[in-house]
């Protein structure tokens, strides 16, 4: 049976680049299912799901839309009616790869809808802003972008060979038989360059029992990527080990998962053992992206783009709260390591970061506003030390033996 590509675009504007895509994709024996979202005129040929239905599959008609002549409106209604006609032929077995072109609009609308889909499913995106900061279309998708080069306005000498290429990523990706891999009952994990011996040596303990650990790194994307995934029941425990991302949240570091962070494996019901890795530190790009307001704090340049800032007692007391808050919603066998020589690689006796007076605030915080059922377990080392690693590692295991 052929395998359905759904594409999705704006068939007012830019139908002539979308029926040269449709034709390359069938010529690959693959059927084409065309959804338009174009508000203001007519489509230049006709598709198979068109812009009423996705209007109001996001609550409002064509007509309304036009009538009322309002960007932001329209923007935001074809926004949701496009994610949930996508998720409908998904659930009903007709969409087995998704493929879309445009602007900065078109690219908004087309990846929120690529971002409803499950993860695995070919997903291939060109436009006009894919060599910018890509973030706020991919989120925590397997999204494909590619730079249209020139704008989607018609077929020319550069476009033509832009969009062959891009429908033969997506045949190719639909063509291509992934392998069963085997696999054991995962465990996520938390990791920053800072706790990077930590998570090996938990890696490593844990694997020996027979689990596997998958690790994200707490950039921010790292951290929601994490998140999702627990929602979507990939991980039977979670070592959240790294939760710098809510000091990036707090002080606006360039770093936040934003505020789903440290809640999903509690609200889950999943095992947790969390500690409060480089909480000492706060991320921003190069020096001199760093606020003015943050100029005159102790300032670390990790690399030539990384600068890390040191967080204070009066932030560390806030982000107690923040983590006591967040666990104290917990469903499932929750626990809190805290390491007394330093939350970080930098934050070690003698290290840049040292600051005992910043620690103890955020210990006090947590013992505080803690739920009194969560043990806050304090370990008379730094966060990498190997007695840190098997504290935590023995408390995971002590959860999911059910010991």
């Amino acid at each position: 049976m052929a395998k359905n590509v759904v594409m999705i675009g704006a068939l007012d504007t830019k139908g002539e680049d979308y029926a040269f895509v449709k034709k390359r994709i069938e010529a690959e024996d693959f059927k084409v299912i065309v959804v338009d979202i174009g508000v203001i005129g007519d489509p230049s040929f006709k598709p198979d799901i068109d812009a009423d239905s996705v209007a109001k599959a996001g609550g409002e008609s064509l007509a309304s839309l036009r009538g009322k002549g309002d960007k932001g409106l329209a923007m935001a209604v074809m926004t949701k009616g496009a994610a949930e006609i996508v998720k409908k032929l998904f659930k009903e077995g007709q969409l087995d790869a998704l493929f879309g072109m445009g602007g900065s609009a078109g690219t908004a609308i087309i990846s929120a809808a690529m971002r409803a889909l499950p993860l695995g499913i070919p997903k291939v995106l060109v436009s006009t802003v894919a060599s910018g900061d890509t973030k706020p279309y991919v989120g925590t998708k397997d999204i494909v972008m590619i730079p249209s080069i020139v704008d989607v306005a018609g077929v020319n000498a550069i476009s033509a060979g832009v969009y062959s290429r891009a429908a033969g990523a997506l045949t190719g990706m639909l063509e291509t038989e992934v392998p069963e891999v085997a696999t054991k009952p995962l465990i996520a994990a938390s990791m920053f360059g800072n706790t990077t011996q930590l998570i090996n040596q938990c890696k490593e303990i844990m694997e020996k029992e027979d689990y596997e650990v998958m690790v994200f790194h707490s950039t921010g994307t790292g951290g929601m990527t994490m998140e999702d995934l627990i929602e979507n029941d990939y991980f039977v425990a979670a070592l959240d080990l790294t939760t710098t991302e809510l000091a990036d949240e707090l002080c606006g570091g360039v770093m936040s998962a934003g505020p789903k962070r440290l809640t999903t494996a509690g609200l889950k019901g999943i095992p947790q053992v969390v500690a409060p890795g480089c909480l000492d530190m706060v991320n921003f790009w190069a020096i001199d992206t760093v606020p003015e307001k943050y100029k005159k704090r102790k300032l670390y340049p990790w690399n030539p783009n990384v600068t890390l800032m040191r967080t204070t007692p009066e932030e560390n007391a806030k982000l107690g709260e923040i983590m006591a808050q967040r666990l104290n919603h917990s469903k499932g066998p929750t626990a809190i390591f805290f390491p007394l020589k330093g939350l970080s690689q930098l934050d070690s006796p003698g290290g840049e970061f040292w600051w005992p007076e910043a620690n103890e605030a955020l210990l006090k915080s947590l013992k505080q506003n803690l739920r009194k059922d969560i043990p806050l377990i304090e370990i008379d080392a730094n966060i990498n030390d190997p007695i840190f690693a098997k504290a935590v590692t023995d408390k995971m295991y002590e959860f999911l033996s059910g010991k």
